[in-house]
Protein backbone atom coordinates (compact mmCIF):
# COMPACT_ATOMS: atom_id res chain seq x y z
CA UNK A 1 0.00 0.00 0.00
CA UNK A 2 1.52 3.28 -0.99
CA UNK A 3 1.61 5.66 1.80
CA UNK A 4 -0.82 4.20 4.07
CA UNK A 5 -2.43 5.43 6.90
CA UNK A 6 -3.74 4.35 10.37
CA UNK A 7 -6.59 4.45 11.98
CA UNK A 8 -7.23 4.71 15.85
CA UNK A 9 -11.20 2.84 16.24
CA UNK A 10 -12.32 3.84 19.99
CA UNK A 11 -14.92 3.05 22.22
CA UNK A 12 -15.67 3.82 25.27
CA UNK A 13 -18.30 3.88 28.45
CA UNK A 14 -20.49 6.70 29.24
CA UNK A 15 -18.20 8.83 31.76
CA UNK A 16 -14.36 7.02 31.17
CA UNK A 17 -13.18 9.86 30.09
CA UNK A 18 -12.68 8.15 26.84
CA UNK A 19 -13.96 11.11 24.43
CA UNK A 20 -11.09 13.29 26.24
CA UNK A 21 -8.79 10.27 25.70
CA UNK A 22 -9.01 10.08 22.16
CA UNK A 23 -8.59 14.37 21.56
CA UNK A 24 -5.26 13.63 23.76
CA UNK A 25 -4.49 10.86 21.48
CA UNK A 26 -5.23 13.00 18.33
CA UNK A 27 -3.21 15.76 19.18
CA UNK A 28 0.04 13.79 20.79
CA UNK A 29 -0.07 11.90 17.13
CA UNK A 30 -1.12 15.05 15.24
CA UNK A 31 -4.10 13.59 13.37
CA UNK A 32 -7.46 14.81 13.29
CA UNK A 33 -10.02 13.23 15.40
CA UNK A 34 -13.94 12.65 13.94
CA UNK A 35 -16.89 12.29 16.03
CA UNK A 36 -19.90 14.07 15.55
CA UNK A 37 -18.11 15.30 12.23
CA UNK A 38 -19.88 12.17 11.06
CA UNK A 39 -22.83 13.26 11.86
CA UNK A 40 -22.09 16.85 10.13
CA UNK A 41 -21.55 15.18 7.05
CA UNK A 42 -24.70 13.47 7.04
CA UNK A 43 -26.28 17.15 8.13
CA UNK A 44 -25.04 18.51 4.98
CA UNK A 45 -26.95 15.68 3.18
CA UNK A 46 -30.09 14.97 4.51
CA UNK A 47 -30.59 18.65 5.76
CA UNK A 48 -30.72 17.37 9.38
CA UNK A 49 -29.14 18.91 12.92
CA UNK A 50 -27.27 17.33 14.56
CA UNK A 51 -29.42 16.86 18.06
CA UNK A 52 -32.28 15.63 16.13
CA UNK A 53 -30.26 12.45 14.08
CA UNK A 54 -29.04 11.84 17.59
CA UNK A 55 -32.09 11.94 19.33
CA UNK A 56 -33.71 9.64 17.08
CA UNK A 57 -30.94 7.04 16.87
CA UNK A 58 -30.72 6.59 20.58
CA UNK A 59 -34.46 6.18 20.65
CA UNK A 60 -34.74 3.49 18.89
CA UNK A 61 -32.32 1.71 16.06
CA UNK A 62 -35.38 2.02 13.36
CA UNK A 63 -35.84 5.31 12.89
CA UNK A 64 -36.54 6.36 9.53
CA UNK A 65 -40.53 7.35 9.97
CA UNK A 66 -39.81 9.68 12.43
CA UNK A 67 -36.62 10.94 10.26
CA UNK A 68 -39.18 11.16 7.09
CA UNK A 69 -41.60 13.33 9.04
CA UNK A 70 -38.22 15.21 10.37
CA UNK A 71 -37.71 16.18 6.86
CA UNK A 72 -41.05 16.39 5.48
CA UNK A 73 -41.22 19.23 8.50
CA UNK A 74 -38.52 21.23 6.89
CA UNK A 75 -39.82 20.84 3.34
CA UNK A 76 -37.38 18.88 1.82
CA UNK A 77 -40.21 16.26 -0.09
CA UNK A 78 -39.14 16.43 -3.42
CA UNK A 79 -36.30 18.31 -3.31
CA UNK A 80 -33.42 16.94 -5.80
CA UNK A 81 -36.00 14.40 -6.65
CA UNK A 82 -36.49 13.05 -3.09
CA UNK A 83 -39.83 11.57 -1.96
CA UNK A 84 -40.56 9.54 1.17
CA UNK A 85 -42.31 6.72 -0.17
CA UNK A 86 -39.20 5.94 -2.46
CA UNK A 87 -37.16 5.75 0.61
CA UNK A 88 -39.39 4.08 2.96
CA UNK A 89 -37.79 0.75 3.18
CA UNK A 90 -34.49 3.11 4.64
CA UNK A 91 -33.64 1.72 8.01
CA UNK A 92 -30.78 2.52 10.32
CA UNK A 93 -28.57 -0.39 8.76
CA UNK A 94 -28.14 1.82 5.61
CA UNK A 95 -27.60 5.25 7.41
CA UNK A 96 -24.98 3.08 9.26
CA UNK A 97 -23.52 2.01 5.50
CA UNK A 98 -23.61 5.44 4.58
CA UNK A 99 -21.80 6.56 7.87
CA UNK A 100 -19.01 3.55 7.08
CA UNK A 101 -18.42 4.82 3.84
CA UNK A 102 -17.83 8.36 4.96
CA UNK A 103 -15.60 6.85 7.84
CA UNK A 104 -13.74 4.19 5.28
CA UNK A 105 -13.33 7.66 2.78
CA UNK A 106 -11.64 9.91 5.99
CA UNK A 107 -9.20 6.96 6.77
CA UNK A 108 -8.15 6.74 3.30
CA UNK A 109 -7.22 10.07 2.70
CA UNK A 110 -5.56 10.44 6.60
CA UNK A 111 -4.52 8.76 9.54
CA UNK A 112 -7.07 9.25 11.81
CA UNK A 113 -8.97 8.55 15.22
CA UNK A 114 -12.38 7.43 14.55
CA UNK A 115 -14.79 7.83 18.28
CA UNK A 116 -17.58 5.82 18.57
CA UNK A 117 -20.02 5.36 15.13
CA UNK A 118 -19.08 0.88 15.75
CA UNK A 119 -15.65 1.94 14.08
CA UNK A 120 -14.13 -1.01 15.57
CA UNK A 121 -16.32 -2.73 13.73
CA UNK A 122 -16.24 -0.70 10.25
CA UNK A 123 -11.97 -1.14 10.43
CA UNK A 124 -11.93 -5.07 11.92
CA UNK A 125 -10.02 -5.83 8.60
CA UNK A 126 -8.10 -2.89 8.31
CA UNK A 127 -4.23 -3.60 8.21
CA UNK A 128 -3.42 -0.47 10.07
CA UNK A 129 -6.01 0.03 12.73
CA UNK A 130 -6.10 -0.36 16.49
CA UNK A 131 -9.38 -0.61 18.36
CA UNK A 132 -9.52 0.50 21.48
CA UNK A 133 -12.10 0.16 24.28
CA UNK A 134 -12.49 2.29 27.56
CA UNK A 135 -13.82 1.40 30.47
CA UNK A 136 -14.32 2.41 34.34
CA UNK A 137 -15.31 1.63 37.39
CA UNK A 138 -18.92 2.44 37.99
CA UNK A 139 -18.21 4.96 40.91
CA UNK A 140 -15.49 6.74 38.88
CA UNK A 141 -18.66 7.34 35.79
CA UNK A 142 -20.78 8.49 38.04
CA UNK A 143 -18.82 10.96 39.85
CA UNK A 144 -17.16 12.50 36.12
CA UNK A 145 -20.94 12.22 35.00
CA UNK A 146 -22.33 13.99 37.97
CA UNK A 147 -19.35 16.94 37.63
CA UNK A 148 -19.27 17.28 33.67
CA UNK A 149 -23.33 18.04 33.44
CA UNK A 150 -24.23 19.03 37.36
CA UNK A 151 -26.09 16.29 38.12
CA UNK A 152 -26.84 14.37 41.30
CA UNK A 153 -26.00 10.84 41.67
CA UNK A 154 -29.23 9.33 40.94
CA UNK A 155 -29.22 11.21 37.94
CA UNK A 156 -25.79 10.54 36.87
CA UNK A 157 -26.57 7.15 37.46
CA UNK A 158 -29.59 7.02 35.64
CA UNK A 159 -27.82 8.65 32.50
CA UNK A 160 -25.22 6.50 31.93
CA UNK A 161 -27.59 3.34 32.20
CA UNK A 162 -29.14 4.70 29.26
CA UNK A 163 -26.57 6.20 27.02
CA UNK A 164 -24.65 2.44 27.69
CA UNK A 165 -28.29 0.79 26.55
CA UNK A 166 -28.58 3.07 23.62
CA UNK A 167 -25.29 2.48 22.52
CA UNK A 168 -24.92 -1.03 23.06
CA UNK A 169 -28.47 -1.56 21.18
CA UNK A 170 -27.49 0.37 17.91
CA UNK A 171 -24.26 -1.40 17.84
CA UNK A 172 -25.65 -4.86 17.68
CA UNK A 173 -28.66 -3.82 15.53
CA UNK A 174 -26.35 -2.59 12.82
CA UNK A 175 -23.12 -4.68 13.49
CA UNK A 176 -24.17 -7.60 15.07
CA UNK A 177 -22.09 -7.78 17.47
CA UNK A 178 -21.76 -6.30 21.13
CA UNK A 179 -19.37 -3.51 21.96
CA UNK A 180 -18.74 -5.09 25.23
CA UNK A 181 -17.30 -8.55 23.52
CA UNK A 182 -13.34 -7.94 24.53
CA UNK A 183 -12.62 -10.10 21.19
CA UNK A 184 -13.58 -7.03 18.88
CA UNK A 185 -10.54 -4.88 20.25
CA UNK A 186 -6.68 -5.12 20.34
CA UNK A 187 -7.07 -2.84 24.13
CA UNK A 188 -9.67 -3.15 26.15
CA UNK A 189 -8.40 -0.56 28.92
CA UNK A 190 -9.84 -0.29 32.12
CA UNK A 191 -8.66 3.73 32.65
CA UNK A 192 -10.20 4.43 36.26
CA UNK A 193 -6.50 4.23 38.11
CA UNK A 194 -4.69 6.48 35.31
CA UNK A 195 -4.71 10.05 34.39
CA UNK A 196 -6.13 10.70 30.85
CA UNK A 197 -2.88 12.34 29.67
CA UNK A 198 -1.02 9.40 31.17
CA UNK A 199 -3.37 7.07 29.25
CA UNK A 200 -3.09 8.98 26.27
CA UNK A 201 0.77 9.27 26.13
CA UNK A 202 0.61 5.19 26.82
CA UNK A 203 -1.15 4.60 23.59
CA UNK A 204 0.88 6.92 21.41
CA UNK A 205 4.10 5.61 22.42
CA UNK A 206 2.64 2.14 21.48
CA UNK A 207 1.12 3.09 18.17
CA UNK A 208 4.36 4.91 17.04
CA UNK A 209 6.13 1.71 18.34
CA UNK A 210 3.49 -0.80 15.84
CA UNK A 211 3.93 1.73 13.13
CA UNK A 212 6.92 3.19 12.94
CA UNK A 213 6.73 3.56 9.17
CA UNK A 214 3.66 5.40 9.55
CA UNK A 215 3.64 7.77 12.19
CA UNK A 216 6.75 10.36 12.54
Amino acid sequence: MENPKFVIAINREFGSGGREIAYKLGELLNVNVYDKAILDTLTNKFNLTVEEMQRIKAAKPNWWNEFCRFYQQFGAAGRGGYTPQEDREVTSQQIYLAESQILRDLASQESCVIIGRSGFHIFRDHPYAMRIFFIADRKARVKRVMEKFALDEDAASMRIDKIDEARDTYTQTVAGVSRYDARNYDFVFNVTQFPTDLVAQFLADNIRKKYPFIVK
